[in-house]
Parts: C-alpha cells; structure tokens; sequence
C-alpha cells in the first residue's frame, strides 16, 4: 500500500480515537516484517500506529494484547484498529529497546544491564504462565501450538535457505531422521504455556527502568524454555557465560513462584530448544542473509555459528542425532563466514573518500586524489522524500527521513548492492596496498537520499574494515552544514 494511503488511514483512525487529528505522523524504522510503524502526536495524546496486509496476524496481535493487559501484563494497550484497513493504534512505550541498551554496553556486560534482565526474565514468566491461562489459542497463527510441524518447518528453512545455500554437504535422509528423533525429544516437556516465538532485545521496550513486551503476533502454546533460550542466546547480545547461568537461575527461581518445576530436567530441556533456536536462527539468516543478500543478516550469521560452537563443547542430549551434530561441526569448521581480519584492513594504506552531491547543483565531484575517480552511484531513481512538505527542510540524517527511505523506497535494496560492490574492492585494495579509493553519492538535490547513502556506506565500511573514512556533504557543507 502507498505511504500517503496508510497515513491517512492512521490519521484517520487516530482522529476517531481523539476526536482531532495528529499533529504528527512519523515513520518509525522497519522491523524485519512487512509491519510498517507510525508515531501519531496529537496536542495531548500520542500512539503508535502500525500498518500490516496480514489480517490473522492483526487479529492475534490484537487479541493477545488485551488477554495480556486484562491480567496487568507488560504490553502496550490497545486504542483503535481497523482490520478492514489493517490499521490498529497501541500504546507508545518510547524510544528505548533492550536492543539500544545492548549497542551501548561496550566490551564488558554492567550490574545495571544485568539488573533489567533480571526484570524482563521475572516479567516473562508471568507473560508465559499466567498470560497463558485463558489465552484463546484459536487466535494464533499460523498454528496454535509449536508443535512437531512448526519445528519441521524451522529445520526446513534451515536445511534449504541455509545449508543449501552455504554449501554445507548433508545427508538429506539422515539429516530427516535426526530432525524427526529431535522434535519428539522436544516435545517430551511441558508445553502448555504461551509461547513468545520470538523473543529477543528490539522486542523488548524500556520504559522508566521497567521492561515492556512488544510484537508477540507469532506467540502460540509451547515450551517455557523456547523463549528464555531465545533471549540470552541471541546472536550479538554476547552475554558472558557465568551471566547466563545467573539469569537461567533467576527465572526459574520467578517460574517456582507461580509453577512447580523440576530444574534439572528444565536445564536439560532449555539446552534442547536453545539448538532448536539455533536451527531456526540460521534459517531466518540464511533467508534474509544468503539469499535476500541483506547485510546486516550475513554479518550476523558469525555470532549464531559462535554459539553453536559453545553448545557442541558444553551440552550433550539424550537422544541420537549424528548426522545434525555433524552437519552443526561442519558450520563451525567452514570459513566462509569469519569476518575479514579488522586489524589488518584498519592498519593498512586504504582512505576510502565517500561524498554526496547534487546532479542539479555541482555535478559528479572531481577525484582530488589524482587517481581518476572511482564509483559514482546514482540515487535519483529512489523514491524521493524531498518531494514531500514534511521533509523539505530535513536531511538524509534526520530519523523521519532515514525511517522514509527505510520504508517507502528501495533504499535497503540499493545499498545492500552497493555494499556488495564495494566490499570487494575495498578488499582487493587492502590485499593490493592501494591508498585510496573514491565513492559518489548523487541525488538530484544533494541533501536526502545520498545524504544516507553516503552515511550508511561510512558507518558499514567503518564498522566492518575499520579503515579510514572520509565523509563529504558536498552541497549541505555548501549550504554552511557543519558535518
């Protein structure tokens, strides 16, 4: 659906929540779905507006969220929906993920951080045992329960978006009869509680020191350990092992007050569907990673093969399953997905020259450093934000033009190619000792679209290499823009 339609659907539904309409309407940043989320600001009022084509989906959602709140769980209300539209207006819980707590942690994981995990496993217990009471499984999707075919369809994703495309060799059949000896083994533990699905740090919203739960819309019936393995082993969280087993105890410590449990077998079971989280991780990289070729997905796929790593020297099961341990080591063993060496490429002779520019104003900029130019990427066949009043004034660097070009245009697409590209020259100048190498970004006016560009290019290529960037804002530093 067009952005003007879906803001104008969200307006709509928040002028009948209110009785006037938002002030503000500003995109939000993408999750990994086809969910597109709005901030709405009226004089007094605020919410989150959320777009989604998925009708069941909504549903759940929707159903969930007031089963939750009705029982004084942490999620955000519910104000309007529109399920004919696929609109719906919730709660605004702010800013501030666990995910944003995690970027700023540093190298060494601090008391305060363990602390609200300590809140969010304490609150999770209480979402899965007593939220799942009463819950009205029917509304799930798209299945009422993690069953034996959920999991199927996990290590199916697994094998073929992941396995295959990797190139990781595996016998098909033996692989089969492991996955299926796997899942009844899974299945040998309480599975009657709700289950999040998908329960990680960008879901998990920090409002005034207190955890809140957000985008539960694949929940359904399952085990307890699914969701807590979810959390402290996901992939670049990197939460230090003796952390871990703090947390783990301090859950089940929260579970005993509300059900009996019997901790050994629970630890034993949590190992289980940790791999099984592994499986399913994999999977989600290898298809949005290997074969959407998104970034940030392949950059991910070192840690999860990290954590596979630990699980096959510390944690053995009881049930036979020699082709997928083999097929696990095999993961660990290949090269393919080390990280190029960042010591090596920070120190080399490499500066990488990135600039943006306007194709009205000055035309693509002359190569200072005597080498004849380098890449020259044109941003002009991207859906333009500048054409909009609400972004005439702003820039590629404000969040409500970011959040745009995220949203409504194929921004994500281009610099996913564009990184690619770059990418293999910049190693190939690194192995070669070459000094510099220069990247264009041209849009029609200069200041949106290879404004973030330019950026998002500087922050990968320093994130992934290290190596030394400089960054030009042709025609915003024309216009006297400190950069």
């Amino acid at each position: 659906m067009a952005s003007s339609r879906i803001e104008r659907d969200l307006t709509d539904l928040f002028e009948q929540w209110t009785g006037q309409p938002p002030t503000l309407v500003l995109p939000l940043a993408p999750s990994g779905s086809a969910r597109i989320y709005y901030r709405l600001q009226g004089h007094e009022q605020s919410a989150i507006g959320a777009y989604n084509p998925d009708r069941k989906e909504n549903q759940a959602f929707l159903s969930f969220s007031r089963h939750f709140m009705s029982k004084g769980l942490p999620v955000p209300e519910i104000y309007a929906e529109d399920l004919d539209k696929g609109v719906y207006l919730q709660e605004d819980l702010g800013f501030t993920t666990l995910y944003s707590y995690l970027l700023q942690k540093g190298d060494y994981f601090p008391d305060y951080l363990i602390n609200i995990y300590k809140k969010v496993v304490e609150k999770l217990a209480h979402l899965q045992i007593e939220g799942g009471k009463e819950l009205d499984y029917e509304a799930c999707y798209p299945r009422k329960s993690f069953d034996k075919q959920s999991m199927l369809w996990d290590f199916n994703t697994f094998k073929y978006y992941f396995l295959k495309l990797a190139r990781i060799p595996f016998d098909e059949q033996a692989l089969e009869d492991d996955i299926h000896r796997f899942s009844d083994y899974l299945l040998g533990t309480d599975t009657n509680f709700f289950m999040f699905r998908d329960f990680q740090t960008r879901n998990i919203m920090i409002k005034s020191g207190e955890p809140y739960f957000i985008d539960y819309q694949g929940g359904r019936r399952g085990a307890l350990q699914y969701d807590l393995a979810s959390l402290l082993y996901q992939a670049k969280a990197n939460i230090p092992e003796d952390i871990k087993e703090d947390l783990l105890d301090h859950y089940l410590n929260a579970v005993q007050k509300l059900v009996e449990v019997d901790r050994e077998q629970f630890i034993q079971y949590y190992h289980g569907y940790a791999l099984m989280r592994f499986i399913q991780v994999f999977g989600t990289y290898g298809f949005r990673g290997l074969f959407e070729r998104k970034e940030y997905f392949i950059q991910s796929i070192p840690f999860a093969i990290r954590n596979v790593k630990w699980w096959l020297e510390n944690v053995e099961l009881p049930v036979e399953m020699p082709e997928l341990t083999a097929v696990l080591q095999r993961i660990v063993q290949n090269k393919r997905f080390e990280p190029f060496d960042k010591i090596r490429a920070s120190s080399s002779l490499l500066n990488v020259y990135i600039s943006s520019f306007s194709y009205q104003r000055n035309g693509i900029p002359p190569d200072a450093t005597g080498n004849n130019g380098g890449f020259v990427f044109d941003c002009r066949f991207i859906h333009n934000p500048g054409r909009y009043e609400p972004y005439k004034k702003l820039t590629g660097r404000d969040e409500a033009v970011i959040n745009f070009l995220k949203h409504h245009s194929q921004m994500g697409e281009f610099m996913n190619d564009v990184c690619r590209i770059v990418d293999s020259a910049v190693e190939d100048y690194i192995e070669r000792s070459f000094t510099s190498l220069m990247v264009n970004f041209g849009c029609t006016g200069g200041q949106h679209r290879s404004v973030y560009a330019a950026d998002e290019l500087a922050k990968h290529l320093k994130e992934k290499y290290g190596v030394r960037i400089s960054l030009q804002h042709i025609e915003q530093e024309r216009k006297g823009w400190e950069n």
